[in-house]
């Protein structure tokens, strides 16, 4: 097939920038012709706020270039991973004005609510939820601490709400899991529209021993991850264990003061894709204590790929992505003190941990990995084009 991805990257390098690489490698790697158009958000410096307003609501260029992009390499479908601020949604428009069909992946909740997290002040917030204007989103500065900002993420939603462009230009809604499924269903998104395919792990890392005797955290620092949690947990624990932390963000003075203060406490900063999946298969086990409802992080499905336990809190999709007892633990989100109860009981049960690498490797193959991935994207590409045909 000849197939075109979308993608608008971020700043900072994240798990979305990941599934797209993996899917390019993947389709490319079995035999596709795969095309794709980017934008990086290190270019919105370039605009005028004017021009950032113009191309947030509707890009001319994006859907020109993606027109001509789509005649040049007789293009069979358009998949879009993202499209904000630099693409836009004109870009849907562009795939069907040359008849091809349209798939995107719902990597966060970027259409239901203005920063995409549903997340505020500290707390899971969904006041945003199926509202047609999502105003409390731009009163209380949600995207960027800014109310003019907040308020273009909002006229875009708004103005392509009133268009019908999310029910009418998208073919296939891929979202990560039934979780998220259910979310965009009670928005007002068609159920029959939305299918559930998870993240996945490409090429295999393999299987690490996990010998090393340390945790590990893995993710960006900000409030959402909960830093606060794990941080407060460690002190509880008084350097009964190592923990190595990944990763960089707007609390990283926070972490550095914790390593001065906490003992067993590391901070190791960003790290490669490579060096984060050694660290893994080192590690005793995961703590992903988030304490939003995250899309479907990369973080964990990475970490069962090399047979790692993972300690998460019972939140949104977390809640449904660990098994407890066989994958690893949950522990309540945003509460220290189960936290660090659940990190002892790991520590002290080292045969029942090996046990859960074992169980942590055998969910990694049994749903994430390519080949599995690969099956279900070829039907959802044949689905978003037999739905093309049918409406034409």
């Amino acid at each position: 097939m000849n197939i075109l991805l979308v993608h608008n990257h971020y700043r900072q390098p994240g798990g979305e920038d990941s599934v797209f690489f993996s899917e390019k490698m993947l389709l490319s790697d079995q035999g596709h012709n795969v095309f794709f158009y980017t934008a990086n958000n290190a270019q919105l410096e370039k605009f005028s706020a004017a021009g950032m307003i113009r191309n947030t609501l509707w890009n001319q260029k994006s859907y020109w270039d993606l027109r001509y992009l789509i005649s040049k390499h007789s293009v069979q479908v358009a998949h879009f991973h993202n499209t904000f601020p630099l693409i836009s949604p004109s870009a849907y428009y562009a795939a069907k004005s040359e008849n091809i069909p349209v798939v995107q992946t719902l990597h966060n909740y970027r259409l239901l609510c203005p920063n995409a997290l549903f997340f505020r002040a500290g707390h899971v917030c969904e006041d945003c939820l199926g509202r047609f204007v999502p105003w409390p989103g731009v009163l209380r500065r949600c995207y960027r601490g800014s109310i003019a900002a907040s308020g273009v993420v909002a006229t875009m939603l708004t103005f392509h709400r009133v268009l019908g462009t999310w029910k009418r230009m998208v073919d296939v809604y891929v979202a990560l899991t039934e979780f998220a499924r259910q979310k965009f269903i009670k928005a007002g998104f068609p159920a029959e529209k939305i299918v559930v395919k998870p993240n996945f792990v490409y090429p295999d890392p393999g299987v690490g021993e996990g010998k090393a005797g340390f945790t590990l955290f893995v993710g960006r620092l900000s409030p959402e991850k909960g830093l606060d949690t794990l941080l407060v947990a460690w002190e509880r624990l008084e350097g009964k264990l190592p923990l190595k932390i990944v990763g960089d963000g707007p609390l990283a003075g926070k972490v550095i003061e914790a390593t001065q203060r906490l003992i067993g406490v590391e901070w190791l900063g960003r790290r490669s894709r490579e060096e984060v999946l050694a660290l893994m298969k080192e590690a005793s086990f995961l703590i992903f204590p988030s304490i939003s409802h995250e899309g479907f992080p990369m973080t964990i499905v990475e970490a069962f790929a090399v047979g790692l336990p993972v300690l998460a809190s019972n939140i949104g999709n977390m809640s449904n992505l660990i098994d407890p007892g066989r994958t690893g633990f949950h522990f309540r989100a945003g509460d220290s003190e189960d936290l660090a109860a659940k990190v002892e009981w790991a520590w002290a049960h080292t045969r029942q941990l090996m046990e859960m690498r074992r169980e942590a490797r055998a969910e990694y193959e049994a749903k994430y990995t390519a080949e599995k991935n690969y099956e279900m994207l070829m039907n959802i590409y044949q689905l978003a084009i037999s739905r093309a045909k049918g409406r034409g």
